[in-house]
């Protein structure tokens, strides 16, 4: 009972720090969940890092909150799940509502606003980082089908402007058709 408490404490406070201290979105939650659930606490294994943040993108909600859930459902079950959603949706709940109290303030200030502008730049790097990191191992591994689709979608986006929706979508049938034909191939042999 004891290690199983422990961990709910571990699972709350990791993900109410990660989430109080990440500014920028869900992507530069990424980097920082996955140095801590993977690496330090060894809860999930590298190889499942990126399916975790392919679910979490592709479900409906905010990237961080998705990713906590799926993390909290995997160690501890719907209760844990409950736990690192409550944890991750607090400190932005918190920060919110002292900004909107304080917004004329804020929304005037030059200081605030210099500074919110040059996190900005480190918000970049950061989400820079995580594509280059996750790309990086997709080329390692020699997976030349994930390697097209990559190439492709970002030329699509890029030059293209193609809705977001339906490259999600072609890419979830893509990726399901390519599956079952490997599937299917693996069962021939």
């Amino acid at each position: 009972m004891k290690e199983k408490l422990r961990l709910y404490c571990t699972l709350f406070i990791t993900t109410f720090k990660i989430s109080a201290f990440t500014f920028g979105g869900g992507f530069v939650i990424v980097p920082l969940m996955k140095k801590k659930f993977c690496d330090e606490l060894k809860w999930i294994k590298e190889d499942e890092v990126l399916d975790l943040i392919a679910i979490a993108q592709s479900s409906p909600g905010a990237i961080a909150v998705n990713t906590s859930i799926i993390i909290g459902h995997r160690v501890l079950g719907v209760s844990g799940a409950l736990v690192a959603a409550i944890a991750t949706v607090l400190p932005p709940l918190v920060i919110l509502s002292v900004v909107s109290f304080f917004y004329t303030f804020f929304k005037e200030n030059r200081a605030i606003n210099a500074l919110l502008k040059d996190m900005q730049a480190g918000v970049a790097a950061v989400i820079v980082d995580v594509v280059f990191d996750m790309a990086s191992k997709i080329v390692k591994k020699k997976e030349l089908v994930s390697i097209l689709l990559m190439s492709i979608s970002f030329i699509l986006v890029f030059f293209f402007k193609i809705n977001l929706y339906l490259l999600i979508l072609s890419g979830a049938v893509t990726g399901i058709v390519y599956k079952l034909i490997q599937k299917k191939r693996k069962n021939a042999i």
